[in-house]
């Protein structure tokens, strides 16, 4: 897949690499210099057609395959991630422009991780069953069959490229189902590496099939007749058009879209624990995670220490080389999408912001500054009627918003149109638990944040998404329950 020049980025149908065509490529863009990294292969309505009528042929006989025998590929596919866990996180750091430290013990860390726990789950689901005694006597047996779904496109963001394929995959296999992915075009290359591994362990040909290109592919893939259901993760804008497109079918769909989350300080919170975790939530991967914090209302008796002390965290991050161990935040993805976060910046000055750090383009040298760097960013002096407090930035941003009692704290954090995660930070148990269960989200926090079960159910409410995926959720998207009634 290399020469000494640059590489290519194939994509990946019936069991085999596709041989580039050199007219219908695009360039692969390193985010942290603006250099290009080597060319992705475009696929075409051809391909695409070919990579579902390859998943729709593999399906047959995989959806019958025993669950011990799938469990037990998924566990091997673990391992040889692990096996191959460096050539992983290369591709990750060169694809994304993130900290390579992050990339070791988030990103790559949690790809086997999702293939063992899917495993685990679905060799030990049971069925439901029931016993019915009818008024006229009668009794029988009802139980639930659950059969694969069939062929689902997965189709995943360039924010965490690796960890949401493999979140999405390891269930939609383990469940018996044939996939045709479709990665960011941003980030292309941990897809083409996992379709290599899968291949190595076993998985049979069709099974697992990976297509690139921008959204006409992705669309192309959602329309197609011979997709049994879709799974998701993007921008709620884009997740709208995915609705419109398999609408016409009635194929089931599996939505993890946009956040504007929020975080609610109270005065008893412990300052350190606080202020590490907030700083954590507005910044890792640069803002980049459809969990991070854009919005932080703090209590008024705290309000300036918290303040500080979150300048203090934003100064003392390091923006550099990915590759450098000493490095915490990296570039964002792209130039248009630093334009867009810059266009917020602007926003909100004209909106009365008043801003307590960064609010810029850092000077990092000639080695980095064609990369597409940005400050981490503070403000004050905003309400929740500004428009960078109500739209999604996704870059490493935060308006800090005082409240005085508690009611108000939650009428704050829940006047929003997304509904994907919140954080609660406070010592008072009975509050912590009154005020997490009270956000309208899908994920509440209580003196944490990023912290998580894999079998717990994971999604948004409003903009922020449709259904849940994790543990019996999972089982659930991936799999059709036919109901036998048996009269005893």
């Amino acid at each position: 897949m290399a020469d000494t020049v640059q590489y290519w980025v194939r994509n990946f149908v019936d069991g085999a690499y596709t041989e580039p065509n050199e007219t219908s490529g695009y360039d692969n863009i390193d985010p942290a210099t603006g250099a290009t990294l080597g060319r992705v292969h475009a696929a075409d309505t051809a391909l695409v057609d070919r990579a579902v009528t390859s998943a729709r042929r593999a399906l047959t006989s995989w959806a019958k395959t025993p669950v011990a025998e799938r469990a037990a590929l998924l566990r091997r596919a673990a391992d040889r991630i692990e096996e191959r866990f460096e050539e992983f996180v290369a591709a990750e750091v060169a694809d994304t422009g993130k900290p390579i430290t992050q990339a070791r013990l988030l990103d790559v860390r949690r790809a086997p991780q999702n293939f063992r726990s899917f495993a685990d789950i679905v060799a030990a689901a049971g069925q439901e069953s029931f016993i019915t005694e009818t008024g006229d006597g009668r009794r029988a047996l009802n139980y639930a069959v659950r059969k694969p779904l069939g062929v689902v496109a997965v189709i995943v963001p360039w924010n965490l490229p690796l960890l949401l394929l493999t979140w999405k995959v390891a269930p939609a296999l383990a469940c018996g189902n044939a996939v045709v992915v479709k990665p960011s075009e941003e980030t292309p290359s941990t897809a083409t590496l996992l379709a290599e591994v899968l291949a190595e362990v076993g998985l049979p040909a069709g099974v697992f099939n990976v297509v690139h290109g921008c959204g006409g592919v992705g669309e192309f893939l959602t329309r197609h007749a011979g997709i049994d259901g879709v799974t998701f993760t993007g921008s709620s804008a884009t997740g709208t058009r995915v609705m419109s497109a398999v609408a016409p079918r009635v194929r089931p769909v599996s939505f993890e879209l946009g956040g504007k989350n929020a975080a609610v300080v109270f005065e008893d919170a412990d300052l350190d624990e606080t202020l590490d975790g907030l700083a954590r939530s507005v910044f890792t991967n640069t803002g980049q995670v459809c969990l991070c914090t854009e919005r932080v209302y703090v209590h008024r008796d705290i309000f300036d220490e918290i303040a500080n002390g979150l300048i203090a965290r934003a100064s003392a991050l390091t923006l550099g080389r990915p590759t450098d161990d000493a490095t915490t935040t990296g570039p964002l993805i792209s130039q248009a999408h630093r334009d867009k976060v810059l266009r917020y910046f602007e926003l909100a000055e004209r909106e009365g912001a008043e801003l307590l750090v960064g609010g810029g383009v850092p000077d990092l040298g000639a080695e980095l500054n064609g990369g597409f760097w940005i400050e981490p960013t503070l403000w004050t002096g905003l309400t929740n009627d500004a428009t960078t407090v109500r739209e999604e930035i996704f870059g490493p941003v935060a308006a800090l918003i005082p409240f005085s009692d508690e009611n108000e704290a939650i009428g704050l954090a829940n006047d929003t149109d997304y509904g994907l995660a919140a954080s609660v930070w406070t010592n008072d148990l009975r509050r912590g638990h009154r005020v997490a269960q009270a956000m309208n989200v899908g994920m509440s926090w209580v003196n944490t944040w990023f912290l998580r079960d894999l079998r717990s159910p994971f999604g948004g409410m409003g903009l922020s998404g449709l259904g849940r995926e994790g543990g019996a959720s999972s089982l659930h998207f991936y799999t059709d329950p036919t109901n036998v009634c048996v009269q005893l």
